[in-house]
């Protein structure tokens, strides 16, 4: 029986910056600069990011503003 504690990344499913950039909308140097300006976490796995789909709805959620 597997015992997975809160924050236990097994559970995490990480996407591409290309992916990241596919869901936003926007492009993948967009993606890069929010993961530099440290406005969205990420791992660095060699030479490219991967960020935690989780990352991707917490910022999308918090980016929310009102125009009205």
């Amino acid at each position: 029986m597997p015992t997975n504690k809160p924050g236990d990344i097994s559970e995490v499913k990480f996407l591409t910056v290309a992916e990241v950039a596919a869901l936003m909308r926007v492009s993948k140097m967009t993606v890069y600069r929010l993961v530099h300006n440290g406005e969205l976490p990420a791992v660095r796995v060699g030479r490219s990011f991967r960020v935690s789909e989780d990352d991707v709805d917490e910022y999308l959620k918090t980016s929310f503003y009102d125009a009205g």
